[in-house]
C-alpha cells in the first residue's frame, strides 16, 4: 500500500523530519526557499498532505487549485491568518495548527526586546562593535529599570500570560486589554479599551492575533497617547503596527523605544525602522529554540498520524 505524500514548504528540525519519514513519502525542501503560488498550487495535485509555515500565503485560489489532491493541510505554526479556511472548509480540506508548543519561547523573546529596549543595549553593542566606546562613565547610554513599572498587555493569552509571570519577577506591575476580563487578574488590571491601556503603562507589549480587525491597532493617535518614556514591544503580528507610525514616533521622541520581533511585510523590514538607533530588531525569533521548534513539528507529525488513521486531529482549526 503506497504512502501518503507529504509536502514540507521548508526545512524542518532533523528530528521531525526523520520521524516523517519513516511513515510518509515525504518532499522537502532541499533550497530552503520560500515557494510561490504556482509551486504550491501544484502541490495541491501532487501530494496529499501540504505542510507550510507561518510565512506561506495559502490563499483561496490555492486551495481551489482544479483536480486538488491534498485532504489536510499541516500547519507548521500556532497562527493561522496566511490559510484561507473558509476556502479549506468549502473544499473539505482538514486544516490543523500546533497551539501550545510555543509558549515559553515566545514570552523569552519578549522578555529579552524589553530588556533590550528599556536598557538600550542594542544601542550599546553597535557602539562597542564599531569601536566608539571610550570608557565607563557616569551618565553613559542611561536606560530605564523596570522595578516598579506597569507592564501592559495587549491581548490575555497564553504568551501574554507567561509574560506577565516572568515581569512580575522584575518588580513590574500588570494591566491588560482584552475582549474580556480575566478571572484569575485583580479587576483594576483590566482596561476595556486599547487606548486607555496604552495611556497608563510604561512598556506595551502586543499579543494579539493578526487578521483585519487588528491591522494597525497601534497608529499615530495610539502612539500619541503613550508616554514619553514608554516602550513598545511586539512579538505578536507584524500587521498589529502601522510601521511608518512607528518609525516617525520613535524619530520624533514621541515614545521612548521599541523592540520588535514581528514586520507586517516580512523579510522586508522599513528602512526607516532600520536607520533609528532606538529600536530593536530581531529576525522572528520568537519560537527560535531547537526544543520549541522540534515540539512544533512533532505536533504537526501527531496531527498528520491522527488523521490518516482515520482519527480527528488534535489541533484541528477547519
Amino acid at each position: 500500500m503506497s504512502r501518503p505524500r507529504i509536502l514540507l514548504t521548508r526545512r524542518w528540525p532533523a528530528a521531525v523530519e526523520a520521524r516523517l519519514a519513516e511513515r510518509y513519502d515525504v518532499t522537502l525542501n532541499e533550497g530552503d526557499q520560500p515557494l510561490d503560488l504556482d509551486t504550491l498550487a501544484a502541490a495541491m495535485r501532487e501530494y496529499d498532505a501540504l505542510c507550510p509555515t507561518v510565512t506561506d500565503k495559502v490563499p483561496a485560489s490555492v486551495i481551489a487549485t482544479p483536480g486538488a489532491r491534498v485532504r489536510i493541510i499541516g500547519n507548521y505554526g500556532a497562527g493561522f491568518e496566511h490559510i484561507d479556511l473558509e476556502a479549506a472548509r468549502a473544499a473539505g480540506i482538514t486544516v490543523t495548527n500546533t497551539p501550545d508548543v510555543l509558549t515559553d519561547a515566545t514570552a523569552d523573546i519578549a522578555m529579552l526586546l524589553m530588556l533590550m529596549a528599556t536598557r538600550r543595549a542594542g544601542e550599546g553593542e553597535r557602539e562597542l562593535r564599531a569601536g566608539r566606546w571610550t570608557g565607563w562613565r557616569p551618565t553613559h547610554m542611561l536606560g530605564q529599570s523596570l522595578a516598579g513599572k506597569t507592564l501592559g498587555l495587549v491581548g490575555y493569552g497564553r504568551i501574554a500570560r507567561a509574560m506577565a509571570e516572568r515581569a512580575k519577577a522584575f518588580g513590574m506591575t500588570i494591566a491588560y486589554h482584552s475582549r474580556t476580563p480575566a478571572a484569575d487578574m485583580p479587576e483594576e488590571a483590566y482596561y476595556p479599551t486599547l487606548a486607555g491601556l496604552a495611556e497608563v503603562v510604561d512598556i506595551l507589549s502586543l499579543h494579539a492575533p493578526g487578521g483585519a480587525e487588528t491591522r494597525h491597532m497601534v497608529d499615530a493617535a495610539l502612539l500619541m497617547r503613550m508616554k514619553p518614556h514608554a516602550v513598545l514591544v511586539n512579538t505578536g503580528r507584524g500587521t498589529l503596527i502601522d510601521e511608518p507610525a512607528l518609525a516617525e514616533a520613535l524619530a520624533a521622541g514621541t515614545i521612548a523605544a521599541a523592540g520588535l520581533d514581528v514586520f507586517e511585510r516580512e523579510p522586508n523590514v522599513p528602512s526607516a525602522l532600520i536607520a533609528l538607533p532606538n529600536v530593536v530588531l530581531l529576525p522572528h525569533l520568537g519560537s527560535a529554540t531547537i526544543e520549541t521548534r522540534t515540539a512544533m513539528g512533532m505536533k504537526v507529525a501527531d496531527n498528520l498520524d491522527r488523521f490518516f488513521d482515520g482519527e480527528p486531529p488534535l489541533d484541528r482549526i477547519a
